[in-house]
């Protein structure tokens, strides 16, 4: 790739995950686009009331931003609106904060991950249809941390290679996946749950208060894990309103 060709970039699909003020009339916008992953770019005079770019620069939306620069901090030269995406209120406005909080902190900049866009595109519409929000978190939770090279083990022990049984006990241990109560090295941190939980899981069903209340157990644990020192604000914003 040529040195033009890095520095200037035309129509790229992208969502703006997070935007704050830069100097006296600007905005720093976090992007997630399908090409590039994570990247910052900087939308000089946005805040100025008669600002083309002004209304659009909004989260959740599905937009085609150009822009240019060679240094990590680039200069945006367009924005379009796509549409299609309906406006996220309530409880699915906080749970759409929740993912880009992710996004942000999770992912590195630079680094582009086109199943994890389209994913997110995905759960964004799922989000704004229907009310299974706990449902629509675990399933992206799972493939953020999959295309994060996480992959989680849900059918069969780490260890040993065998089929999880439904009605057995099992921890699962960070790093490694689930291995059969009995056999799991207490001095390992790990997640007690039932089979049935992790078959759930595996086949996208929360339908079972158990497997509901188990997974959101597990997936906020190995989450933690993978975030390090790094806290997640909007988390206690859904804690307080539901469980989630």
């Amino acid at each position: 790739m040529s040195n033009s060709q890095r520095s200037q970039q035309e129509a790229q699909p992208a969502y703006v995950l997070h935007s704050y003020p830069y100097r006296e009339t600007s905005l720093v916008i976090e992007v997630f686009s399908h090409n590039f992953g994570r990247l910052a770019v900087v939308a000089r005079g946005a805040r100025r009331p008669k600002s083309a770019v002004r209304g659009l620069l909004l989260a959740f939306q599905p937009l085609q931003l150009s822009w240019f620069g060679k240094t990590e901090l680039k200069t945006l030269h367009s924005a379009e609106w796509q549409g299609g995406q309906p406006q996220l209120q309530g409880m699915a406005l906080l749970c759409g904060f929740y993912l880009n909080e992710l996004l942000l902190k999770l992912l590195h900049r630079d680094d582009p991950h086109e199943n994890l866009f389209l994913y997110y595109q995905q759960t964004l519409q799922a989000l704004a249809g229907q009310q299974d929000y706990a449902a629509i978190l675990r399933h992206f939770e799972i493939r953020l941390l999959q295309e994060l090279g996480y992959a989680l083990t849900l059918d069969h022990e780490a260890k040993t290679g065998t089929p999880i049984v439904p009605d057995q006990q099992y921890v699962y241990q960070i790093e490694h996946g689930p291995v059969a109560e009995g056999s799991a090295n207490r001095l390992q941190k790990g997640v007690q749950l039932a089979g049935k939980t992790l078959l759930d899981m595996a086949s996208d069903d929360y339908s079972n208060p158990i497997t509901l209340q188990q997974s959101k157990m597990l997936m906020r644990t190995l989450i933690n894990h993978y975030l390090g020192e790094q806290v997640l604000h909007t988390r206690q914003l859904l804690k307080d309103l539901q469980q989630l």
